[in-house]
């Protein structure tokens, strides 16, 4: 009742909102010079609080956009128009985010048809003699993640559905399951010498590096700077220790406690990203379980998109003469490369090789086998319109500057050994409020590096302050990217692990803010402790793991079945 209570305060609270920006703005509003100041963080905070008051994250969303473009165009008339025609019609009409549409549609469509030829029973049926316990299909799930990692959407969308189905079988809970597809997905692929990420990356650095006349190999910076990703490094040690140790706290607890003691995998009142066509689909009698029909089709995905990627890349990079067969060739490929476009053609192969096999073998007929591609589509279809408002109110958060106010507010109040920390604060809070990792690099990196080389004497490139910096923005924005509600790749994980989304982000938080909070005092000690570019890092990745196993032991509770007393599983 306290809940719905709120939640019909806040609403009203917005429409009053809305109503007064109408009244009192004029015409001159949405114009390029007009700065709305700390009103600016409103699309993103309003958004996030009725998500989670009112855990109806589609209409949160639309209603978020709605303020950001009523700020814009002065008129709630207005807005609503812009937000439907521009806005969401526009953040669609993206090929990139046109692209991943498409991916993920035709992810879940390979994933239909894969589970209707009973290939993911089989291969977790395989996967059991590896992974008999909940302990072991946790650890299972952290190492593929770990293994797929030039792409993170790929990574999610991969390791998630793969693993559902043993992870159901051990009463490991969706919330548990996506947690883990989440935290070896974005961390993994932004420390990755060859990955989607990387060209990104580089580039960044290097035009901001360019402004700054600093003449530099900006991959070997790259490279020096890994060991300061410290959330990173923080969030995958921290995935493990747990999984190991099975040992959990705050409300993930009560998620595996309540997954391993009574079977519930979902909270009772949980609205799990994917539907029921993929779940709960039914196998043909006598159909013979072959874990071959899961293996194939993923290998494919992976296969593809891996040397489509380095394709893509170098017929963007064939006029410079470049050779793709050198590790410098290959990374640079990598980099170049059109990953949403790549990933397409992996799913689209992949589909087809499985509709091939379930025909070759019998198992489908051809109607069979497009009724079981397009219900494993149709299963993912709220994660798409999940998606296309998230990638909506990141643009209306650009349009009302909302990170541009982050940064001033913080610009100015840098002492020089406090950059990296602040960086890092920074990027998180955008992230958290925008929605997206990239985003964030994209404005911070041109911002931070200067502030960064202002206070360095000597090289940067051989600087700890400048190393940390260009880290911090990396681990800072997928610190941040992870505790917010409207990232993509947050939306993702939930998706691929047939997750409620909002008791994803309740149950992760505790989690990230954990490998977060290290992560300040491991940059804190870089700041001020420069003992060299290899014990610096050293000394914080020491103190922060040592930190986490502590704190595991100390905070966590046994979720094992002997310590819960596992009861008869019943109906999910």
């Amino acid at each position: 009742m306290k809940r719905r209570t709120l939640s019909i305060v806040l609403f009203a609270i917005v429409i009053l909102t809305l109503a007064l920006m109408s009244f009192f703005m004029d015409s001159s509003m949405g114009k390029e010079n007009v700065e709305f100041g700390i009103l600016s963080l409103l699309p993103p905070l309003i958004a996030i609080l009725l998500a989670f008051l009112t855990k109806q994250v589609l209409l949160s969303l639309f209603i978020g956009i709605l303020v950001g473009t009523t700020m814009l165009h002065g008129n709630i008339f207005f807005g609503f128009l812009r937000t439907i025609d521009e806005i969401i019609v526009g953040s669609l009409a993206d090929t990139w985010n046109a692209a991943i549409i498409i991916f993920t549609l035709s992810i879940g469509g390979m994933v239909g048809v894969v589970g209707k030829m009973g290939g993911t029973k089989a291969i977790a049926d395989k996967l059991s003699k590896l992974a008999k316990t909940a302990r072991s299909a946790q650890v299972v799930t952290a190492i593929m993640g770990i293994l797929v990692f030039f792409d993170d959407y790929a990574n999610t969308l991969i390791v998630g559905p793969t693993m559902r189905p043993l992870s159901d079988r051990l009463r490991v809970s969706r919330e548990k399951l996506a947690y883990i597809v989440d935290s070896t997905a974005a961390p993994v692929v932004g420390m990755a010498a060859i990955s989607t990420w990387v060209g990104t990356e580089l580039g960044f650095i290097k035009k901001t590096f360019d402004t700054l006349s600093i003449d530099a190999n900006v991959f070997s910076v790259f490279i020096k700077s890994i060991p300061y990703a410290f959330y990173n490094i923080f969030a995958l040690v921290l995935v493990f220790t747990i999984a190991l140790t099975l040992r959990d706290f705050g409300p993930m607890y009560k998620a595996e406690k309540r997954a391993r003691k009574y079977g519930k995998l979902l909270d009772d009142n949980a609205k799990p990203m994917a539907s029921d066509e993929v779940t709960k689909m039914e196998l043909k009698e006598g159909t013979k379980l072959r874990a071959r029909n899961a293996i194939v089709p993923i290998l494919t995905l992976i296969i593809v998109a891996f040397f489509g990627l380095w394709y893509n890349g170098y017929t963007a990079l064939s006029s410079t003469g470049i050779d793709p067969f050198t590790l410098k060739g290959m990374r640079e490929c990598f980099g170049s490369a059109d990953s949403s476009i790549v990933l397409i053609w992996g799913a689209i192969v992949s589909s087809i090789v499985a509709i091939v096999m379930g025909l070759w073998q019998k198992i489908l007929t051809l109607d069979e086998a497009f009724d079981s591609w397009v219900s494993g589509a149709k299963s993912l279809v709220i994660t798409c319109m999940i998606l296309v408002l998230a990638w909506s109110l990141g643009g209306v958060t650009g349009s009302v500057g909302t990170a541009d106010y982050l940064v001033q507010v913080v610009r100015d109040t840098i002492p020089g050994g406090f950059i990296p920390v602040i960086v890092f604060l920074l990027s998180c809070l955008m992230a958290f409020a925008t929605g997206t990792s990239w985003g964030t690099m994209g404005i911070v990196i041109p911002l931070a590096l200067p502030l960064a080389n202002s206070y360095i004497t000597g090289d940067p490139t051989q600087s700890t302050i400048m190393l940390a910096t260009i880290s911090a923005v990396l681990s800072g924005s997928i610190f941040g990217d992870h505790c917010s509600p409207i990232s993509d790749t947050t939306i993702m994980s939930s998706m691929a692990s047939a997750s409620d989304h909002l008791d994803h982000v309740k149950t992760q938080i505790p989690y990230a803010i954990t490998g977060g909070a290290l992560a300040i005092v491991a940059y804190l000690i870089v700041g001020f402790l420069d003992a060299g570019m290899i014990v610096t890092p050293l000394i914080s990745l020491i103190i922060g793991i040592a930190v986490i196993i502590s704190l595991v032991f100390i905070l966590g509770k046994k979720t094992d079945k002997n310590t819960l007393g596992v009861q008869k599983k019943e109906t999910i």
